[in-house]
């Protein structure tokens, strides 16, 4: 059976093709996008969730916008990494595909309450909706199987040099989220940065043959470009999609036990997450950290995806 999942995103490059594996794998059942302001503020995030799903002919997922700031501190957007729309590489059509007016913790509650079964959500963006909804409505958590999560890293990170992005915008947030005694899945930097779209990769989606795909290469060469001038990456990290595909089959991102902790206080280490698999510090396991990622079975599920996706007519 499909797993029912709830896509809480902030696009975002990486995140549109997370949306697109998300809706376009079979093993996946895709209740609701939600945005949160991230790589883009919250307009331009929920405006760029409905050029994707218009392009990629997604219809009856509702669309819902979240939280424009992070809990605490202002919000710090990732224009240089996404360029001035989130978005930018590919001419998007005006949008079909039209946002529910109802805030996105809501509408999360209302699905975690009414799905006959429990829901994964998977946040590919700062946590805040997550940590809202889980403050706000402590009686759901109960209702969450897990939360499958792109954020972290075991090692560097990507905007200090300890704290990756999506951490680093709300490290409030996602202290939240890894105390919660949830199920939590991190899939951070270190095994994301596994998933690079070669030369190979932007060929097969080419090779598809249809307008999705061809956008998929435009925004793949965007973000290319970007990571080459940014780090002198050779091939851009797919990020966001390696969350969505250990939820399509776990065996493509393997994961360890560990003890998670967001260093909330540290001058040069504020937002890094503390990863100890080892047991160092006697604190319980409170998370699954993903370490691995089998590359073609991961390339394979996410073009097979867009293939299908590519097919429909809207």
């Amino acid at each position: 059976m499909p797993v029912p999942i709830i896509l809480d995103c902030d696009p975002g490059h990486d995140d549109a093709l997370a949306i697109m594996l998300a809706a376009g794998d079979p093993a996946i059942d895709l209740l609701a996008i939600t945005t949160v302001a991230g790589n883009q503020t919250l307009e331009k995030t929920t405006l760029n969730a409905r050029r994707v799903c218009t392009v990629a002919g997604i219809t009856g997922v509702p669309i819902a916008a979240g939280c424009a700031r992070p809990l605490v501190q202002p919000l710090k957007v990732a224009e240089d990494v996404h360029g001035g729309s989130g978005l930018d590489g590919p001419r998007f059509p005006e949008p079909t595909v039209e946002a529910v007016p109802e805030h996105a913790v809501d509408l999360m509650y209302r699905i975690l309450t009414r799905h006959p079964e429990p829901v994964t959500l998977v946040p590919t963006a700062p946590l805040t909706n997550i940590a809202l909804l889980l403050t706000r409505h402590p009686d759901c958590a109960g209702r969450i199987r897990e939360i499958v999560l792109m954020g972290g890293s075991t090692e560097r990170g990507n905007r200090t040099p300890a704290a990756e992005f999506n951490i680093h915008v709300d490290p409030e947030a996602a202290d939240i989220v890894f105390r919660s005694g949830v199920p939590v899945t991190m899939c951070g930097l270190n095994v994301s940065h596994q998933a690079l779209a070669t030369p190979d990769v932007l060929a097969r989606f080419e090779g598809l043959g249809t307008e999705l795909g061809r956008v998929c290469v435009q925004l793949m060469t965007f973000f290319a470009a970007t990571y080459r001038r940014l780090w002198g990456f050779e091939a851009p990290p797919l990020h966001d999609p390696v969350a969505v595909a250990r939820v399509v089959d776990p065996g493509i991102v393997h994961c360890v036990d560990a003890n998670v902790v967001v260093e909330l206080g540290g001058r040069y280490t504020r937002g890094a997450t503390v990863v100890d698999p080892h047991g160092y510090v006697g604190r319980p396991v409170n998370a699954r950290v993903a370490v691995a990622l089998e590359r073609e079975l991961f390339w394979d599920r996410l073009i097979a995806a867009v293939d299908r996706l590519g097919g429909r007519t809207g």
